[in-house]
C-alpha cells in the first residue's frame, strides 16, 4: 500500500480522538539545524473534514486492533479497511509536513497490535527518533496504553511533551459492558503512575511529559448523566492532576452493537460539558452547584451552565463591580476570569462606570443584568424565558 493511501486511512481513523490540543507545553530548545516550531509562529493549520482547525499531524500508527470495544470503529470485528505505518514512515511524514509549514507537531495514537508492549514501544520509537535523529523540537503527544510496561511509558515521557490515557467511558460498569477486554482499575493505576512520574520530574526540574497528562471520555454511548460524567472528571482532576479531560460525542458506527444508542447525542451537549468543566476548574463551582442547576442530571442545552446557575440563584445578584469579591464576580454570566482580574486591577485606581466595564469585557451586555456599576443599576432580573432569549447563543460560539 502506498504511503499516501495509508495516510488517508489512518488520518481519518484518528478523527474520533479529541484530545490533541497542544496547549500547556513549555518551549523546547531546538538543536542547531533542528526542526519544529516552539512558538507557533508561522504555522499553517490543517483542517479536518468537519471544519475543526488543528496544527498537529494527527494519525494512528495502525487502525488494526486486538480489542473489540463495541463503540470503536477500529474494533477487531469491524470490517473497515486496515493500514499500518512503520516507525520510519511516521517520522518521514512528520518531518516532511513540517518542512512544508503544515504542522507544528504530532499527535500519535494506535490500535493494539501484537501486544500492548509492542505497540507502546513502536510509538515511543517514533518520538525518540524525531527528537534524537532529526532534532525535532515541535510538540509531540503520545496516546499511551495502560496495559503496557511502566518502563515503556516512562521512556515515552522522556521524548513526548504530553502523554494521555483514555478512560474511554465515565463509569467502570459501562466499560465492563461495552469494552470487556479493558480494565478500569488498570487504566487508573497507569494514570496514577504517570502522575507520580510527572510530579517527580517537576520537583527535580527535569523533563518528563512537561505538558502533563490528559484523558478522553466518550459522551452519549451509555446512560451516564452529565452530572455523573462531570463528577468522574472532577475525581480524575483531583487524584491525578490532569491537564485536561476531553469530551468526545459518540458517533454511531456501521454494524454497531445493539448495546449502543442508534443516534449520536446533540453536539451542544459536548459543548456544555466543556463549559461546565471550566466552571469546575477555573471558576470555583462545585459538582453540587452544577447539578442543582440542571434537570435530571442533564445540562440545559439552550443556555450555558453559568447562566443556568445564576437564574437559579437570583438572590446573589446584582454584584457591585467596585466592591464585589472575586469569587462572586466569577459567577456573573458573561464575565471570564481575565475580565474579572482586569476589573479588580482597575477598581483599585478609580470607581468603575458601566463604560469602564464595557471596555474591559466584550460581553458587557450579557453581564449587565447581573452587575452594579457607579452609574448603572439593573432593574430586577426578568423571568427565565426572557433572559434565555436575550442571552441564548449557538452552543458552539458561547463560552462563559
Amino acid at each position: 500500500m502506498e504511503l499516501f493511501d495509508k495516510l488517508k486511512i489512518l488520518a481519518d481513523a484518528a478523527k474520533y480522538d479529541a484530545s490533541c490540543a497542544s496547549s500547556g507545553a513549555p518551549k523546547r530548545a531546538a538543536a542547531k539545524g533542528g526542526l519544529g516550531s516552539t512558538t507557533g509562529a508561522g504555522i499553517c493549520h490543517a483542517y479536518t473534514p468537519d471544519g475543526r482547525c488543528v496544527s498537529l499531524l494527527k494519525i494512528l500508527l495502525t487502525n488494526a486492533c486486538l480489542f473489540d470495544c463495541a463503540y470503536c470503529i477500529n474494533r477487531r470485528s469491524s470490517n473497515v479497511r486496515r493500514a499500518r505505518f512503520t516507525v520510519d514512515e511516521v517520522v518521514t511524514l512528520t518531518t516532511e509536513f513540517y518542512k512544508r509549514n503544515c504542522i507544528e507537531g504530532l499527535f500519535l495514537s494506535s490500535g493494539i497490535i501484537r501486544s500492548p508492549d509492542y505497540t507502546m514501544e513502536q510509538m515511543m520509537l517514533v518520538a525518540k527518533r524525531l527528537r534524537r535523529d532529526h532534532g525535532f523540537a515541535g510538540y509531540i503527544h503520545l496516546k499511551t496504553i495502560p496495559e503496557a510496561s511502566p518502563w515503556l511509558i516512562e521512556q515515552a515521557g522522556l521524548w513526548a511533551d504530553r502523554l494521555s490515557i483514555n478512560v474511554e467511558l465515565p463509569t467502570r460498569a459501562s466499560l465492563e459492558r461495552l469494552a470487556p477486554e479493558k480494565n478500569g482499575a488498570t487504566i487508573e493505576t497507569a494514570m496514577g503512575q504517570m502522575h507520580e512520574r510527572i510530579s517527580e520530574a517537576r520537583a527535580e526540574k527535569r523533563r518528563f511529559s512537561p505538558a502533563g497528562q490528559s484523558t478522553q471520555v466518550i459522551v452519549g454511548a451509555d446512560e451516564t448523566t452529565d452530572t455523573e460524567l462531570l463528577a468522574t472528571s472532577a475525581s480524575l482532576y483531583g487524584r491525578f492532576k490532569l491537564s485536561r479531560v476531553y469530551y468526545s460525542a459518540f458517533s454511531p458506527i456501521d454494524h454497531a452493537s445493539s448495546l449502543l444508542p442508534p443516534k449520536p447525542p446533540p453536539l451542544a451537549r459536548e459543548h456544555r460539558l466543556y463549559q461546565a468543566d471550566w466552571l469546575l476548574r477555573y471558576y470555583g463551582f462545585s459538582i453540587d452547584e452544577i447539578a442543582a442547576s440542571s434537570a435530571g442530571g442533564m445540562l440545559d442545552l439552550t443556555i450555558d451552565p453559568k447562566l443556568a446557575w445564576a437564574l437559579k440563584n437570583r438572590g446573589v445578584f446584582p454584584v457591585d463591580v467596585n466592591t464585589g469579591p472575586r469569587e462572586l464576580l466569577l459567577r456573573v454570566p458573561g464575565l471570564g476570569a481575565r475580565a474579572v482580574d482586569k476589573i479588580i486591577a482597575a477598581r483599585r485606581h478609580t470607581r468603575l462606570s458601566a463604560a469602564d466595564v464595557q471596555r474591559l469585557t466584550v460581553s458587557f451586555k450579557r453581564a449587565a443584568p447581573f452587575l452594579i456599576a457607579a452609574d448603572h443599576r439593573p432593574v430586577r432580573l426578568t423571568d427565565r424565558a426572557d433572559l434565555s432569549r436575550r442571552f441564548a447563543r449557538p452552543a458552539q460560539l458561547s463560552l462563559l
